[in-house]
C-alpha cells in the first residue's frame, strides 16, 4: 500500500479549515505528505503546512471569534473589491516569518489566475505570501494581486482543484481534498457535546461594527427574498467553482477523494473552526475507511 501522498486541496473560504482536520488524519494514520498543492484557501494552508507551522495556525484561527474575524476584514470600498487583504497579511506573517517556496520542507504549488492574459499562473518558487496573497484574491471581495504587469485574482476562478499539478507524482497515493461538494452538510459535534452556535456577543456593544458586518454577511431565514451583491457574487463564484471541479475530478480521478459539502459554511465564517476542523477529520477518516487504507 501506498504511504506517500501528493495532496491536493481546493479552494472554499472559511471550509479549509477542514484542511487541517483532514491533513491531520492523513499523519495520523501513518501518510507521509510528500508534495501539496492547491488553490485560494488551499494554497494557504497547503503553504502553511509545507512550512511546519500548521500546528501555531491552527492554534490562531480556533481562538477566532466572529469580532475577531471581522477585525481581520481591512474594506475599502474600492471599486476593485471591499477588503484589502493586508491584515490578513500581516497576522500570517507573525507566525509564518518570510519564506520562499524552495525553503519550504517539502514542494508547494500555488495557483492564481492571470486577469489580463486569462491564464493560468503556477507558483513553484518564489515569495511564499506573494503566492498565497494571489492565489486567494476572490474577485469583488480582495483586491486583485499586482504581480509582474499584471493582476492575479483567486485559483478558484481557474483550477480550483489542482489535480493536475501532481500527477507526475506518479508514485505517490494522490489524495484530493474537495471543499465543493455538492452534497448536504452534516454538522458534526464538537468534543464538548455541544454544536457550535453563530454568537454576536463577542461585539454587542459595538454597534457600528456589527451593522456593517450584517450588510455584508446578513443572516439567513425562512422568507425568500432579492440576493444582495455579497450574497449573488458569493453563490456565482461557489457555482462556477464546484463545476470547474467536477470536470477536475472526471478528468483525473484521484485515487482518494474526499468531500467536504459546500453547505458547510460562509466564504468567512472562521470562527466556526473547531467544526470545521472536525467536519475535516470526520470526512477523510471515513474516505480512507471505505478505500481499506486503514
Amino acid at each position: 500500500m501506498k504511504k506517500t501522498v501528493s495532496l491536493v486541496l481546493s479552494s472554499g473560504g472559511a471550509r479549509g479549515i477542514a484542511h487541517i482536520g483532514a491533513i491531520e488524519e492523513l499523519e495520523k494514520h501513518g501518510f507521509k505528505i510528500k508534495v501539496v498543492a492547491g488553490s485560494s484557501i488551499g494554497a494557504a494552508i497547503g503553504g502553511i503546512y509545507a512550512s511546519g507551522n500548521l500546528k501555531k495556525y491552527k492554534d490562531w484561527v480556533l481562538n477566532l471569534d466572529k469580532y475577531g474575524v471581522f477585525k481581520l476584514l481591512d474594506f475599502t470600498f474600492s471599486s476593485h473589491g471591499f477588503i484589502k487583504g493586508e491584515k490578513v497579511k500581516n497576522e500570517m506573517r507573525k507566525f509564518l516569518g518570510d519564506p520562499n517556496i524552495e525553503d519550504l520542507n517539502i514542494p508547494y504549488i500555488a495557483v492564481a489566475a492571470d486577469l489580463y492574459n486569462q491564464k493560468e499562473v503556477v507558483f513553484t518558487k518564489g515569495n511564499l505570501f506573494e503566492a498565497i496573497r494571489a492565489s486567494a484574491s476572490i474577485p469583488s471581495v480582495f483586491e486583485p494581486y499586482s504581480y509582474n504587469k499584471t493582476f492575479l485574482i483567486d485559483g478558484g476562478v481557474i483550477n480550483p482543484l489542482p489535480i493536475d499539478k501532481v500527477i507526475n507524482y506518479k508514485n505517490d497515493l494522490i489524495v484530493a481534498v474537495n471543499l465543493n461538494a455538492e452534497i448536504p452538510y452534516k454538522e458534526p459535534t464538537t468534543k464538548k457535546g455541544k454544536k457550535r452556535k453563530n454568537k454576536i456577543a463577542h461585539y454587542k456593544q459595538l454597534d457600528v461594527l456589527r451593522k456593517t458586518w450584517q450588510k455584508f454577511f446578513p443572516e439567513e431565514n425562512d422568507k425568500p427574498k432579492k440576493p444582495g451583491y455579497f450574497t449573488l457574487l458569493n453563490s456565482t463564484f461557489d457555482l462556477m467553482q464546484n463545476r470547474l471541479t467536477e470536470v477536475s475530478i472526471e478528468k483525473y480521478n484521484p485515487e482518494v477523494l474526499v468531500n467536504i459539502s459546500r453547505y458547510a459554511c460562509g466564504m468567512f465564517e472562521f470562527y466556526r473552526s473547531e467544526e470545521l476542523l472536525l467536519a475535516g477529520k470526520t470526512a477523510m477518516q471515513e474516505c480512507l475507511k471505505a478505500k481499506s487504507l486503514i
